[in-house]
């Protein structure tokens, strides 16, 4: 079985004066975001081994601000490709994962479609689940053998949540 746990950058600051999209910041709440998201994360026993991020500035301030809260150290990529990548790309992506639970930090619209896509079964009631709102978290699993074997419509729904719902 393979675990995937889907996140959406944390809140990022529009008037950080950064150059570009790709380096703009994470602002206060989502520093505070990506602390809560790991908390809660290792609350529940959702610690990956392998980490895909896209390489922007808000994906890696997000990814440290959860692994410090997480302490765990698993292997962690940076990817171009993830870049405010759509849902195909994201799969490809991960067919090439080597992680039995990975973590997967993208952007809108791509990491929301992509956490709809993969699903075998309907989305959750959760109203923010359309939106994939800030730091939100889908965790899905797969009866797959290796990554490359998982296509959209394969995941089982496990749980999803926000930073919103959390302590």
């Amino acid at each position: 079985m393979k675990r995937l746990i889907l996140i959406r950058h944390a809140k990022s600051s529009w008037s950080s004066g950064a150059a570009d999209d790709q380096t703009r910041p994470l602002n206060d709440r989502g520093r505070a975001a990506a602390g809560k998201v790991g908390n809660w994360l290792k609350r529940e026993g959702y610690v990956p081994d392998q980490v895909l991020s896209s390489n922007a500035t808000r994906c890696a301030q997000t990814w440290e601000g959860i692994a410090a809260a997480l302490g765990a150290s698993p292997e962690v990529s940076f990817q171009e490709a993830l870049y405010l990548a759509n849902a195909q790309a994201m799969l490809s992506v991960l067919q090439g994962a080597t992680g039995n639970t990975v973590l997967m930090l993208g952007h809108m619209p791509g990491i929301g479609a992509f956490a709809r896509d993969l699903r075998r079964d309907p989305p959750p009631a959760h109203a923010a689940f359309r939106k994939y709102p800030t730091g939100a978290v889908t965790v899905l699993d797969f009866k797959a053998e290796r990554w490359a074997d998982v296509q959209m419509g394969t995941g089982k729904f496990v749980t999803y949540t926000a930073p919103r719902a959390l302590p």
